[in-house]
């Protein structure tokens, strides 16, 4: 599709880029990482392929971090928007993220929905420390937890993040857990080696392992342990284990949530 002669053409024009190609299809979760870790700057972003940024984005994010040393990741007010680009409905960020406590912030991260903090600008030292994106079962909610046991986010307070919603979303064209997982890694595919009782139990043992890892005092530790029991107990409720993310867009352009 021409996607590679673009990047030659754009690395070849300006020596802040780089252009890299995988011999074989690694999977999303690979290639996150893969391109994390041949980046130098202090700070670090994903980017999602078809979500479009205001022009400030990056600039209101990154003055926020330096202003805020406390941070270890920021991010924007969003909305969604049609394949034309038109506004369908803004997103809420209902998240204590911006908390002093550590704890209180992982709980807003198991219990709570909102934004796409995956997607912020992260501080590459802290980010470092992690795992990075894995391919298990909603993997991104792990990452985004644990770095939120790191430092406290912040929210730049303008609508300048536009997720796309369209037919050929991630969430449509893979519906299912095992689809997912095999998008992130193509490995996943394979049924006898992840049975969907490891893809799950990949994704719980995520946040124990964050947990344990994280730089955290015996009391906090124990509170997010605490916390972790709890969200764990209510998924276990019939009707709950379905996330607020996995609720597409209706038909009468409200942002649905479950």
């Amino acid at each position: 599709d021409g996607t590679a002669d673009i990047g030659r053409s754009y690395a070849a024009a300006d020596p802040r880029i780089r252009y890299f190609r995988q011999p074989t299809n690694t999977g999303a979760a690979e290639n996150h990482n893969f391109v994390f870790r041949q980046a130098k700057g202090e700070y670090y972003k994903w980017a999602s392929h078809d979500d479009l940024y205001g022009r400030d984005l990056l600039l209101r994010c990154v003055q926020t971090l330096e202003e805020n040393p406390q941070l270890v990741l920021t991010h924007a007010w969003q909305a969604i928007i049609g394949a034309d680009g038109e506004i369908i409905a803004p997103v809420e960020y209902p998240l204590t993220t911006d908390s002093p406590d550590a704890p209180e912030r992982f709980r807003s991260m198991l219990f709570g929905v909102g934004g796409d903090d995956f997607y912020g600008v992260i501080r590459s030292d802290v980010l470092r420390r992690t795992n990075l994106q894995e391919s298990y079962h909603h993997a991104d909610r792990v990452i985004t937890a644990e770095l939120a046991l790191y430092g406290a986010f912040a929210q730049v307070p303008e609508t300048l993040y536009f997720r796309r919603d369209h037919p050929d979303r991630a969430e449509r064209a893979t519906p299912s857990m095992r689809a997912r997982c095999a998008n992130l890694d193509p490995r996943r595919a394979n049924r006898l080696h992840n049975p969907p009782v490891r893809l799950v139990a990949e994704y719980l043992h995520g946040f124990v392992r964050a947990i344990r890892r994280a730089p955290l005092s015996s009391a906090d530790r124990r509170r997010c342990y605490l916390y972790f029991s709890q969200w764990l107990a209510s998924r276990a409720l019939p009707g709950s284990a379905r996330r607020m993310e996995d609720q597409l867009a209706t038909a009468s352009g409200e942002y649905a949530a479950i």
